[in-house]
């Protein structure tokens, strides 16, 4: 399928979370056309939680992802990743990068480590700084104490091999979007990147991109629901 006869894919997103903006930065990559709309919490007919949306994602979260050309929907970002990458990466812009058993376990490996660990523990850190209706210091601490065990881990990982990016390579990949959002709110959760100068210099690289910026500025430009 030519880009230029593709319907456009409908991105179901909120402009506060970090997943749906690593699928518009994937979107963005692929030269995909796409459009945005923008759903509310609760579960109000605008919420993610109402009836709208439980038609097109039963969990109630962002992002989901309709595509029109093959009637295709796909929720929970992992999935709606791998799912553009199977459908529409020919060229394999983002995937794993070599062809060996090594390089696509390497690839999997670090996107679920960021969907299983470090997104969650991020989470968790917003949702008892910003958001437990009563303090909880020992839990915050606790999650905290996560967030930066992860942030080492991809640390290390970034010095092992010198490189710009998650993987070994000259190019980004799918992993670095996926890490990308969550990191980039760092700020928001109160961490501090002083101690881990890879990932400061790695958040620094990826930030300039045009896709990504595409991408930031799009999502919260969408059609509210």
């Amino acid at each position: 399928m030519s880009s230029t006869t593709l319907k456009p894919l409908v991105l179901h997103a909120h402009g506060t979370g970090p997943n749906p903006y690593k699928i518009a930065a994937a979107l963005e990559y692929l030269q995909l056309p796409y459009e945005v709309k923008l759903w509310q919490f609760g579960d109000a007919p605008n919420g993610v939680k109402g009836p709208g949306f439980l038609k097109i994602n039963e969990n109630g979260r962002v992002p989901a992802l309709e595509d029109p050309n093959t009637g295709v929907v796909s929720w929970e970002s992992g999935a709606v990743m791998n799912y553009l990458r199977r459908v529409y990466d020919q060229g394999n812009r983002i995937g794993p990068r070599g062809g060996d058993e090594q390089s696509v376990v390497d690839f999997e490996k670090w996107e679920y480590f960021l969907l299983s660990t470090l997104g969650p523990m991020m989470g968790q850190v917003n949702w008892f700084r910003h958001y437990h209706p009563q303090k909880n210091e020992d839990a915050l601490k606790r999650y905290e104490e996560q967030a930066y065990r992860c942030f080492g881990v991809l640390d290390a990982q970034i010095a092992k091999h010198g490189g710009s990016y998650v993987l070994p390579g000259s190019t980004l990949s799918a992993v670095d979007l996926h890490f990308y959002p969550w990191v980039y709110q760092h700020g928001f959760a109160g961490l501090a990147l002083d101690k881990y100068p890879n990932v400061k210099k790695w958040l620094d690289h990826v930030a300039v991109q045009k896709e990504i910026k595409a991408a930031y500025e799009k999502v919260p430009k969408g059609q509210s629901m």
